[in-house]
């Protein structure tokens, strides 16, 4: 420092998790040419997202869409299937292989911007210092830093009147499984709940879906949820929606679900997906001058600024989204505004993407939200089975919806159901954030054979639409 009145700390910036987040800002500082140092635990290089949440989920996803057959049989027939008996060890042998692999890239990452990254476990003895501890023999050490970025993540919430064991798992243990379980009561239907039942399902595993709430995936195009129902239905899937789980009993061979109601439900195996809780209990909080709500969570400020200036926390730890894709400019603007580099704010139209089988993605508004708030829209639909490219993928039952405003012709929210709906939302997202109308779709060519065509369906969906209004009103 050339001030002698400014402290010397070890580094300019530590970040507490190499998640998306921490990453992230980890990196952005680096290019800033400030010192960096990442505290990571290390068997975690990569965080939750790499080893436990994220990337192995959907990798399993895309091993079991493959293994099974399952996007082909509408070609092929119902009984398609790539390989007749499915392991455990099939599935793991292609999730292993990318964890291995983003962990390598994350580690060469970090490496190449000159950032160190420390295995232990971070605890703050005071707003500038942290205690490591090794977890590999070295005992401990103090790391001090001008600004810290807080990017522990989450882990699921195990509640206490739940036993957890090799027949309860939560969605950590899930993908611990030592067989393909023949039965599963998947407790609790939120995002990560309803995508291991669809893929457990489509294993053929006889699936039961509990959640208190009244309705699936709220948030989300009813249309488009009745169309996940149903397939998941069609998979043998039940659900018992509006129900609260009581107990849940194992004898080591299989388990019994007791609801509120009554209902007793046998299974071989229970996967309680009861909501996630901020990874903040290690980090004494109190002693850098912060505090975690009861789900372990930290609140931030602009920038995401915790209540101590220099300290930031961003990804999971600080709750909603709480998804990788945002954790991961959230840990970049933190790192930017630490060091006093100019930085815009997030733009508020971020997709959503549920990786369910079939998938959903959705960005901008929805149905009810425009009723509400009493703007006038037209929908516009294409189905997949509408496009040359659907009949060639083997997809049927996909579709995409458009809102556009009916005066403006302003595309307001699209909402997508089937193969690629988490990379095809995108065109929307890009022609909503520059403001386009659905005129930009009319008039455009995109390719041939193509699933992006149903953009261009739908758009002459509700063109036809809107022209049939303006005719009557003539």
């Amino acid at each position: 420092m050339s001030d002698d009145s400014t402290p010397s700390y070890d580094y300019d910036l530590l970040v507490i998790g190499s998640g998306p987040g921490g990453q992230k800002a980890a990196i952005a500082a680096a290019k800033l040419g400030k010192r960096v140092c990442v505290v990571e635990r290390k068997h975690m290089v990569g965080g939750v997202c790499v080893n436990t949440g994220t990337i192995p989920s959907k990798t399993l996803r895309e091993a079991v869409m493959y293994l099974t057959g399952m996007a082909q049989r509408d070609v092929y027939g119902a009984s398609y299937r790539v390989k007749a008996d499915i392991t455990v060890q099939d599935l793991l042998a292609r999730t292993q292989h990318v964890i291995g692999r983003e962990v390598e890239v994350v580690r060469a990452q970090l490496l190449r911007n000159h950032v160190d990254l420390v295995s232990g476990t971070a605890r703050f003895t005071d707003p500038h210092t942290v205690s490591v501890h090794s977890d590999t023999g070295g005992g401990s050490s103090l790391i001090s830093a001008g600004a810290f970025v807080i990017a522990t993540g989450t882990r699921p919430a195990r509640p206490d009147a739940v036993e957890f064991g090799p027949r309860v798992v939560d969605s950590d243990g899930v993908i611990d499984l030592e067989r393909v379980p023949s039965s599963m009561v998947v407790a609790g239907a939120g995002v990560i709940g309803i995508e291991y039942a669809s893929m457990f399902a489509a294993l053929g595993t006889r699936v039961t879906v509990v959640d208190k709430r009244p309705t699936l995936l709220e948030f989300c195009d009813p249309e488009v949820v009745e169309s996940l129902k149903f397939h998941l239905r069609d998979l043998s899937v039940q659900f018992r929606l509006g129900e609260e789980v009581a107990s849940v009993e194992s004898n080591g061979t299989s388990t019994i679900t007791t609801l509120s109601s009554g209902k007793r439900i046998p299974a071989e195996t229970v996967m309680y997906s009861a909501g996630r809780q901020g990874q903040t209990a290690e980090l004494d909080l109190p002693a850098a001058g912060l505090t975690a709500d009861s789900r372990g969570r930290i609140a931030v400020g602009h920038h995401y600024r915790t209540e101590v200036p220099h300290i930031y926390a961003v990804g999971d730890v600080i709750g909603f989204p709480a998804l990788a894709a945002t954790s991961m400019d959230q840990g970049r603007i933190a790192a930017y505004d630490a060091f006093g580099e100019p930085v815009r704010d997030l733009t508020s139209l971020q997709p959503i993407g549920i990786y369910t089988i079939p998938e959903i993605s959705y960005c901008g508004r929805t149905e009810a939200e425009l009723t509400a708030d009493s703007v006038p829209y037209e929908t516009g639909v294409a189905r997949y089975r509408e496009l040359a490219r659907g009949a060639i993928v083997g997809d049927s039952y996909g579709m995409l919806k458009l809102l556009v405003h009916t005066g403006t012709r302003e595309l307001l929210g699209v909402h997508l159901f089937g193969t690629a709906a988490t990379d095809l939302v995108h065109i929307g997202q890009a022609i909503m954030g520059c403001g386009g109308t659905v005129d930009y779709l009319v008039d455009t060519v995109i390719n041939y054979p193509t699933l992006s065509e149903a953009y261009k369906v739908a758009a002459l969906d509700v063109s036809n639409k809107l022209r049939a209004v303006e005719r009557f009103a003539v």
